[in-house]
């Protein structure tokens, strides 16, 4: 369920000794400190093309010695509990409502630290092209977690297909749709299934990152939500005792940088975008 990448081994005692001499030679010159304990920080990210981005971000960070290991996750639900469990050191794999319903869910003592990027959520199809073809009683597939739920449902609202309750939140749900004028079948699907059912449905509204696992590209997408003050941006993620801790701003400046975002645009091809 849970596989490792990179290099597994500590620092050894005796060069984080000469790391951290290293690092006060580097203050004395006005060239920011380092993090140089003898100990490796774990990263849970989710796997697929993030994994060739933090590939680049471990290589910044080996720079200004600090030592990253990526832990590899499958699915969204496991990277905050190896966080609190102590597990992971950080995760970079989520954006604020998300986060928000977990801490709502489960108490975690987690904090965002530095933004990654943001894929903006998009409605995609094989058999259309475009919202207006959509029929009476087409069946939509949408995220059944209750972040991207109600992210999905203001994307199909957006586009005139449904209208939400006043008031609605970020964490809409079905119960909040009180007109729908194509009586239109919406099926709630595990985020990662959604975008892999498409063929069996008229259209599905499909985070970035799961649409481009299913092959579904820009020819598919038939709308998709702003992009401008959009609040799911996605963050590098600590434990809030953790946040003030050299290393965690040496790791968001790892991944903050020109080189890693060369990367990201290169993996994404467009589909992501960088929010820092």
């Amino acid at each position: 369920m849970i596989k490792k990448l990179g290099n597994t081994t500590s620092i050894s005692r005796r060069f984080g000794l000469v790391a951290l001499l290293a690092s006060f030679a580097a203050a004395a010159t006005g060239v920011t400190t380092i993090y140089a304990a003898d100990k490796t920080i774990k990263v849970g990210i989710i796997s697929g093309e993030d994994e060739d981005v933090w590939r680049e971000v471990t290589k910044q960070a080996e720079k200004n010695g600090l030592k990253i290991e990526t832990v590899i996750f499958n699915d969204y639900t496991q990277p905050n509990e190896a966080l609190e469990r102590g597990e992971i050191n950080a995760n970079a794999f989520q954006h604020k409502p998300y986060l928000d319903n977990q801490i709502k869910q489960h108490g975690y003592k987690i904090v965002s630290v530095g933004y990654t990027g943001v894929w903006p959520i998009g409605l995609y199809s094989k058999t259309h092209k475009t919202v207006a073809e959509l029929k009476e009683g087409a069946q939509i597939g949408v995220p059944n977690d209750p972040s991207n739920e109600g992210r999905a449902l203001r994307v199909l609202q957006n586009e005139g297909l449904i209208k939400l309750k006043d008031g609605t939140g970020i964490l809409a749900t079905l119960a909040d749709v009180v007109e729908n004028p194509k009586k239109l079948k919406i099926k709630e699907l595990d985020a990662g299934i959604v975008g892999r059912s498409i063929d069996d449905l008229d259209a599905a509204v499909v985070n970035t990152d799961w649409a481009l696992k299913a092959g579904l590209g820009p020819n598919n997408r038939i709308a998709q939500e702003p992009t401008a003050d959009n609040p799911y941006r996605n963050f590098i993620a600590v434990k809030e005792a953790d946040k003030d801790q050299p290393w965690v701003k040496q790791l968001v400046a790892s991944y903050q940088n020109d080189a890693v975002k060369a990367v990201f645009e290169k993996v994404y091809r467009g589909t992501g975008l960088s929010a820092y």
